[in-house]
């Protein structure tokens, strides 16, 4: 997936019925700015209420999630959000004209071709990844469900699902997906499924006016079912039928399978939409067992309280002993600071809009002699200036020369010094941007922690500049890093 944000370049519309009302509905998708997310709106309803596509607003997990918020309700919104998050879209507003999203053929493709049809269109964002760096679970032995998460070697979105319900039918199969890329073909079109008997009881309760024997995959496991017993369930949806029998598979005659493992693949579209709700595109692998809407949306709210627990702390995940990204030979290779003036030792992470660097304070530096003699404590300008270095990192990424390159402070704003820094301190800056970069205008924001607690912080702000004086790189002149976002420097 891209690294920017994407919305839709036009409206799509979808029209079908609502599973459990039979009622006709209208679903358009519509472009949305950036940080939109994803957004359900109530059109049909006085005031036009919006409904966020959020973990925290789900009201019902019964044969589908339903999101709510106030008096207003969204059924069904799990297959048209796999769609959108796995076609990587992630600023869409979805105007619906009733209570359900359609269920059309009771999969996500109807859905997939629609924002095919369209496109989409790149905006002038990074995408807000969550990184799994640590395992996640989730579990309920009441429902069978297990899930968990793990990091995944190349920051990949990855779903494996084992479906057993101790069927003789469905027995027990498993489904992967581990590209998003995949979604298209090999995920999308798989239906929802339902056995014969659960059919029964949700017809004569009036639960799936909108139900049909050709938008689900019906499955019976049942011994000696009659051909009245499967006209009467016809009848019950309102369909008239003529020899409606059961396979050998104990799948109805009236579909075909897309997939040996149809029904794993729905549960796993199922678990990329209800992730949808964790309102970030994640980097890591889930795996599950006997997946359901609740274990998928619980789950999805465990990933929640995971990101709020990271947000108080901006350093969690990251390992001090790990191999660094650029240690101090790479360092000295993209800034022009030597000694006394380098005042950072590695380079731990960095993506599209945030880099964390590493300064390690020793009783040897030179300002240590008159600051102060026997209350050796680092100058709060050289602490600023430490961290406009990391920024400078994350900036001169960017260019295969950046010995060839120039930055200047333009202005530094809300310095705030929370304690002091004495030798044997080490100084770990996180840096993110501000505002995207425009012209080479580079706006950032840095904390500096000492044993996690926040020792200094500033807002800076900068202008990288090609040097014109410089000389044209050298074809064998060692390249400083792939190329990234520019940022600040110094």
């Amino acid at each position: 997936m891209s690294d920017k944000q994407h919305t839709l370049k036009a409206v799509a519309t979808i029209q079908g019925v609502g599973l459990h009302t039979g009622e006709p509905v209208t679903l358009s998708l519509c472009p949305a700015p950036v940080g939109h997310g994803y957004k359900f709106q109530r059109v049909d309803l006085e005031g036009q209420p919006v409904i966020e596509a959020d973990a925290d607003l789900v009201v019902s997990t019964e044969r589908g999630t339903t999101l709510g918020k106030g008096e207003a309700r969204v059924n069904t919104t799990e297959h048209v959000l796999a769609a959108l998050y796995a076609l990587g879209v992630d600023n869409c507003l979805l105007r619906l004209s009733g209570p359900e999203v359609p269920i059309l053929d009771g999969s996500a493709l109807p859905f997939v071709r629609a924002i095919d049809s369209v496109g989409l269109e790149e905006q002038d964002a990074p995408r807000d990844w969550w990184v799994l760096r640590e395992p996640i679970w989730f579990e309920t032995s009441e429902r069978g469900t297990e899930m968990l998460g793990v990091p995944t070697p190349g920051g990949e979105f990855r779903v494996t699902v084992m479906v057993d319900y101790n069927s003789p039918v469905l027995g027990t199969q498993h489904a992967s997906m581990y590209r998003s890329e995949e979604f298209r073909a090999e995920i999308a079109p798989c239906r929802t499924f339902v056995f014969l008997r659960e059919l029964e009881q949700l017809a004569k309760a009036g639960l799936i006016k909108g139900g049909d024997l050709d938008n689900a995959i019906v499955l019976e496991d049942r011994e000696g079912i009659t051909q009245d017993d499967l006209k009467a369930v016809a009848q019950a949806l309102g369909r008239e039928y003529h020899e409606v029998e059961v396979r050998r598979n104990g799948v109805l005659n009236t579909t075909d399978l897309k997939f040996l493992n149809e029904p794993a693949r729905h549960k796993l579209l199922d678990i990329v939409g209800d992730l949808a709700l964790v309102g970030r595109p994640i980097k890591g692998h889930i795996l599950a067992a006997r997946p359901g809407h609740f274990g998928n949306t619980s789950f999805a709210k465990r990933i929640k309280e995971r990101m709020r627990q990271e947000e108080k702390d901006p350093l969690h995940g990251i390992d001090l002993t790990a191999e660094p990204l650029y240690d101090i030979n790479a360092i000295t290779r993209m800034l022009p600071h030597r000694y006394p003036f380098l005042l950072v030792d590695k380079v731990l992470t960095m993506d599209a809009k945030s880099i964390v660097g590493v300064k390690n304070v020793t009783m040897n530096e030179p300002h240590f002699t008159g600051h102060f003699p026997d209350n050796p404590v680092m100058p709060g300008v050289l602490q600023v200036e430490a961290m406009a270095q990391v920024g400078g990192i994350f900036a001169l990424s960017q260019v295969p020369d950046p010995e060839n390159y120039t930055t200047y402070f333009l202005k530094t704003d809300g310095v705030r010094y929370r304690r002091k820094v004495i030798p044997g301190d080490t100084l770990v800056f996180r840096l993110e941007l501000i505002t995207p970069i425009r012209r080479g205008i580079v706006h950032m924001k840095g904390v500096g922690y000492v044993n996690g607690q926040p020792a200094v912080e500033a807002e800076m702000m900068a202008q990288i500049a090609r040097d014109r004086s410089a000389e044209a790189p050298k074809t064998n002149a060692p390249a400083a890093a792939t190329p990234r976002t520019a940022a600040v420097t110094r």
